[in-house]
């Protein structure tokens, strides 16, 4: 009895751990008073309205969503082909590919982001948003690689033979017959790799420089000089975001059905 009284307890205790910043982030991004609070000084959405009115917001969200979109997109056109030859075949030096691959995530941002700058910006005069876009790319990678390898493993490579015997061409079948059964796994890898991008600070802060800044890099500046509750409320509204891209991936794509 005591087991079973236990068990929902700390299951509510986790819950609360997990939920609870969120829902303070909430009820103070609807905050009436001028200052960012908890409790939150009345109910007001002005700051939620507030958040669509700042410029710089709006301009750096479309940077934010043109590197996640397009960075994890360009990570899975890499990613894909490497991940089916590391899965699919024999390779030298495969767990070395593997590794330099994993590296991104291995290697802290902030070193990422420095080297970046140091051998690549300031020598060669890149521009900053190229930059930008190739070091999102570089860091979604591993992600591309390592879940669409897994879904390669769990998919019997008789069915594609199959396919090849049957008068299909190997890349044929491997868009007939391969893409089809690891989508799960690509969509999965895609939205791993848009909120690792969208959310990334440490190596964006190296390479933002003057009207080219991500998202989270404008919201470290506006606190510096600002301190009222709509930064909570852009948080809010970019944790519903999150939450929005699963639900319509579950909805429209069958994500369980896949993984």
């Amino acid at each position: 009895m005591t087991l079973r009284l236990f068990s929902p307890i700390v299951l509510f205790l986790l819950l609360v751990f997990l939920i609870g910043p969120f829902l303070i982030i909430i009820a103070a991004s609807l905050s009436a008073g001028d200052t960012l609070a908890f409790p939150p000084q009345g109910l007001s959405l002005r700051w939620v309205t507030k958040v669509f009115t700042v410029e710089s917001f709006r301009d750096s969200f479309a940077m934010s969503m043109f590197l996640a979109v397009f960075g994890t997109l360009a990570a899975l056109v890499l990613g894909i082909p490497a991940a089916y030859a590391l899965s699919r075949y024999r390779l030298p030096g495969a767990e070395t590919v593997r590794t330099v691959v994993s590296l991104p995530i291995i290697v802290p941002g902030i070193i990422v982001g420095l080297a970046l700058l140091r051998y690549l910006v300031v020598p060669f005069g890149f521009n900053i948003t190229l930059a930008l876009f190739f070091a999102h790319a570089a860091l979604v990678l591993p992600y591309a690689v390592r879940v669409v390898s897994a879904s390669l493993d769990n998919l019997r490579s008789d069915i594609e033979e199959a396919a090849v015997l049957l008068g299909s061409s190997r890349l044929g079948a491997f868009f007939r017959v391969v893409m089809p059964n690891i989508r799960g796994g690509i969509l999965a890898a895609f939205i791993l790799g848009f909120v690792t991008s969208f959310n990334q600070v440490p190596v964006s802060l190296f390479l933002s420089g003057p009207g080219v800044r991500t998202l989270p890099i404008d919201m470290l500046g506006y606190m510096e000089t600002t301190y009222d509750p709509s930064i909570a409320a852009l948080s809010a509204l970019l944790a519903f975001l999150s939450i929005g891209i699963v639900f319509l991936a579950e909805r429209f794509l069958g994500f369980s059905r896949y993984v």
